[in-house]
């Protein structure tokens, strides 16, 4: 159960309502946004960099989403984890990038600038310390340096927002494998999907 009370979406802030089309949005969908309601200002911040983050990208939206899946289960975000989106899907993420997602340094459908970058979202949610120039480097052989300053930028969002909703534990709207005590790990490639809008 969410750890921190939703806000009905009729009680939400007008704008932030139309930002995120909430009337439109499945529960799931409104993810976040039904606890972050509580502070609109905020919530409209999050929506806003969010919004710019995606629009503006230059990475492919199959790799971005690759990324976000593979940092969901490190932090065991179990609604980040159970959700596909439809931009990713039509970028040709299929479920079976997903399973290989368990172990992709040995995956066959990823591609070498796709590993690369899962490797640097690995150490990046696991142990940033270790990141050093070799790590760095490798990414070069694949990314320019923006585009390396924007798979950062996207690796900090999933981990920061994806911890946070993990701490708030908002799973019962997720399909049942997701709704498990948190002593038990969850991966996106074990259990059912839901395929959303974005």
């Amino acid at each position: 159960m969410t750890r921190i009370s939703k806000l009905p979406t009729a009680e939400w802030d007008p704008e932030l309502r139309s930002m995120v089309a909430a009337d439109e949005a499945t529960s799931v969908e409104q993810g976040l946004y039904r606890v972050l309601a509580h502070r609109p200002a905020l919530a409209k911040a999050f929506a806003g960099f969010g919004g710019a983050l995606f629009s503006n990208r230059v990475l492919p939206r199959r790799l971005v989403e690759l990324v976000r899946l593979r940092i969901a289960f490190h932090n065991q975000c179990r609604s980040c984890m159970a959700l596909r989106y439809h931009s990713a899907v039509d970028d040709g993420l299929t479920e079976g990038m997903v399973c290989s997602l368990e172990k992709p340094q040995e995956a066959q459908d990823l591609t070498p600038a796709e590993k690369a970058a899962l490797a640097y979202a690995d150490k990046s949610a696991i142990n940033h310390f270790a990141i050093d120039d070799d790590d760095l480097n490798a990414l070069r052989g694949h990314f320019s340096e923006p585009e390396i300053v924007e798979l950062g930028v996207f690796i900090a969002f999933f981990i920061g927002f994806g911890r946070l909703s993990a701490a708030w534990n908002m799973i019962e709207d997720l399909p049942e494998g997701y709704q498990v005590g948190d002593d038990q790990i969850v991966a996106p490639w074990q259990e059912q999907a839901v395929l959303v809008r974005g």
